[in-house]
């Protein structure tokens, strides 16, 4: 595809194809904006048109309704005398040059206090009643960084931050990253859409090692790489620049050696506006699984498989990355079998491997 259309016309079959590929990588709306500005004899078939102009539409919605909800949130927390950003997706949206085009997820707000403080508020607003203690608890379980509240009458998710960053499997590069985050956090903007944002030098750093932690984990898509985009395409020299410097002591220089790779490939991103030197191999390793996996993973093979077959391929996975990032994969892996032989006694006792299928079997959660 060229600026200003295709060399050749797509086939029906072809746009099918676009159009399933947009989806599974979570960007029918972006890819859609830049459909209806073909000419007409290259646009797809009527009814896929329609299809994805609905999709699309509704993709709209959603990001008016999820901007509505942030906004009310960010004045819920402030009446409690609360400082507040939202992270990541809507704050991600308002830098496309069409605000609703991104398809959103859940809502991610950080709340200032630190994590007993605010679970504190939180059932003191009555917005949770109480942390849960183990995987059969009906009540919402605190992560080391956020917890849950039940989602609105809208049916909108809402993942209340305590720390800013889920940060990184490893604990030496883990803390010097969120001393830093946790500094950076608290010079926040007040933006159109009625809630803050946090700086794009915080952004980009937080970003990173989000992708960097969902790639080793399970996967990312091609919505993690345009978000990624307009964060450096707003970011300024000196911001790129500071943050090119923090890469290495914050584990995140492979990730965004391979990161920067597919920028530059895909969405052909400006060598200049890049952080360091894009890595060929990594990034070759990096598209690969994007493209297979889809948004977060959620289409790769292993995950269409029984709970042991899908355990079985996640460590041969995790294995094969430890040449993408041997000490990140190797603390994954150690946090992995030690969580496995905390909850183990709970699998005894219920049958099963996977706690959160027992829990769908059970009608919990």
């Amino acid at each position: 595809m060229t600026g200003e259309g295709f060399e050749a016309t797509p086939t029906a079959t072809e746009w099918t194809a676009l159009y399933q590929m947009a989806r599974k990588q979570s960007v029918a709306g972006v890819v859609y904006t830049a459909v209806t500005r073909l000419d007409k004899a290259q646009q797809p078939p009527m009814t896929l048109a329609l299809q994805w102009l609905s999709e699309a539409e509704t993709t709209r919605g959603l990001n008016q309704l999820l901007n509505r909800e942030a906004a009310r949130l960010t004045r819920l927390f402030a009446d409690e005398g609360r400082q507040t950003a939202i992270l990541k997706g809507q704050a991600n949206a308002r830098l496309y040059p069409d605000k609703l085009s991104r398809q959103p997820g859940d809502i991610d707000i950080w709340v200032e206090g630190g994590k007993d403080s605010v679970i504190a508020l939180l059932e003191q607003m009555r917005l949770i009643e109480g942390i849960g203690k183990s995987a059969t608890d009906r009540k919402p379980m605190a992560s080391y960084h956020h917890v849950h509240i039940p989602a609105t009458e809208d049916g909108v998710v809402v993942e209340v931050h305590f720390r800013p960053s889920s940060g990184n499997f490893n604990p030496i590069t883990n803390r010097r990253l969120q001393r830093w985050v946790a500094q950076e956090i608290a010079s926040v903007t007040k933006v159109d859409e009625g809630f803050n944002v946090p700086s794009v030098k915080f952004a980009l750093v937080m970003q990173l090692s989000h992708i960097q932690r969902h790639f080793l984990s399970g996967g990312i898509g091609l919505r993690h790489v345009c978000d990624y985009y307009w964060l450096l395409q707003n970011a300024t020299a000196e911001e790129r620049q500071t943050v090119t410097g923090l890469l290495k002591p914050f584990g995140l220089s492979r990730t965004a050696g391979a990161l920067m790779w597919v920028l530059g490939e895909v969405l052909r991103l400006d060598a200049g506006l890049m952080l360091g030197e894009a890595d060929s191999y990594r990034g070759e390793w990096l598209l690969r699984e994007i493209m297979a996996g889809g948004n977060f993973g959620f289409y790769a093979a292993q995950r269409q498989q029984g709970v042991f077959p899908r355990v079985w391929a996640g460590q041969k996975r995790s294995l094969r990355l430890m040449r993408f990032s041997f000490w990140d994969m190797l603390w994954t892996e150690l946090r992995f079998w030690r969580a496995v032989a905390v909850t183990l006694p709970e699998r005894i006792r219920r049958r099963s491997w996977s706690l959160a299928e027992a829990n769908k079997r059970d009608g919990i959660g």
